[in-house]
């Protein structure tokens, strides 16, 4: 009896207070600091100890030129005219790229990544030497050095070869140092600003309504779909860390634009929970033309005269689908699972919804963007 009583008891509320089915997201997963982010670094370089899986100096000539380059820097004088006579098989030329996170110090160290140049079969084995790293603007961020793992093997002859995953492409943890910094200024002028990963000024609003909410009227003001400006309070100017801590465990209820997307190449289609149809009709029905092409083959007896007729023989048939029309029919617009539920009962396949969604875009009746991949 207390059982019941207690669901009843809890029914009544949640038919007085309905619940919010819509769940509030952190700052931090929708939103980054103008100015905070990584940087992008490369450099060039070479592998040297492979098992004679490395580049073929007659073919790259750059290998054997960065070749020429390091010995003469480090003392080893080459006669420039003979430096195409020389046979090594295990060099590979390599780019080196990293990103460099924010707030990276130096002597810090970063992972890179090795991709092959030329036409080396294999990094496996190889040891980076000393490459620097350069960003966009030229200056050295970064050196990067040392073993490198490769998760691939590649071994074959003439005749067969047996290859695992990739072995051209590798990774070095940590194998970078940190040489110089890219500096943030981070709050210097007492002010913050949010950039929104996906521009939407419902989100905007929304997220300037909870930190005025938390920290006082005027605290943040949304500059547009994708910015938000925050002044820092008196109290947290000098520990602005704390601030930023603060502001990104904050919960926003998220907004973006009804959207269905769809990928012809795999037939693959996601919906959004916010895409709405107007009052729509669809029918469905294929048309398939089948041709079977077959060959009537008269040979004579065995020791008999005459001579073998090939004769083609050509069969065709037309199969209709039966087409059935579903109306789609609601006040406000039909829901998602609404959507899902009607083409299904038409047998429609994830190939037949990419043209029935197109044909319903193009017809108007569809609320929302139809983004095709």
């Amino acid at each position: 009896m207390k059982l019941i009583l207690s669901l009843l008891i809890t029914a009544s509320l949640i038919c007085i207070f309905p619940v919010d089915k819509s769940e509030g997201v952190r700052i931090k997963d929708i939103a980054q600091l103008h100015g905070v982010r990584e940087n992008q670094l490369m450099g060039y370089g070479l592998i040297t100890g492979l098992a004679g899986t490395g580049d073929d100096m007659k073919k790259s000539k750059f290998t054997l030129q960065a070749i020429y380059n390091m010995m003469t820097r480090h003392g080893i004088t080459l006669n420039p005219d003979k430096i195409k006579d020389i046979k090594i098989k295990n060099v590979a030329a390599v780019m080196v790229i990293a990103s460099l996170p924010p707030f990276a110090r130096t002597g810090s160290t970063i992972d890179v990544q090795v991709s092959s140049m030329g036409d080396s079969k294999s990094l496996a084995g190889g040891t980076l030497l000393m490459t620097p790293l350069v960003g966009a603007d030229g200056k050295v961020y970064a050196v990067a050095q040392g073993p490198l793992t490769v998760g691939a093997f590649s071994f074959g002859g003439k005749a067969a070869q047996v290859q695992k995953n990739h072995p051209t492409v590798g990774r070095i943890a940590g194998g970078a140092l940190v040489e110089n910094t890219v500096p943030v200024n981070l709050g210097g002028d007492g002010t913050l600003e949010y950039q929104l990963r996906n521009a939407d000024f419902t989100t905007s609003a929304n997220m300037s309504r909870a930190i005025n909410h938390t920290f006082g009227a005027n605290t943040a003001f949304p500059d547009n779909s994708g910015t938000v400006k925050i002044s820092i309070p008196s109290q947290f100017r000098k520990n602005i860390v704390e601030f930023i801590a603060r502001v990104e465990r904050l919960d926003v209820r998220a907004d973006s634009t009804a959207r269905v997307v769809v990928n012809e190449r795999t037939g693959t289609i996601v919906m959004g929970k916010d895409v709405r149809l107007s009052t729509v009709a669809v029918s469905h029905g294929n048309l398939s033309l089948i041709i079977r092409e077959d060959y009537n083959v008269s040979q004579p007896r065995p020791l008999g005269e005459g001579r073998t007729v090939v004769t083609p023989e050509t069969d065709m048939e037309v199969v209709e689908e039966g087409g059935e029309l579903v109306l789609l029919d609601m006040e406000n617009g039909v829901s998602i699972g609404e959507i899902a539920t009607a083409l299904n009962a038409i047998g429609a396949t994830p190939r037949d919804l990419i043209a029935i969604f197109q044909a319903i875009k193009a017809s108007g009746s569809m609320h929302g963007d139809l983004i095709i991949l």
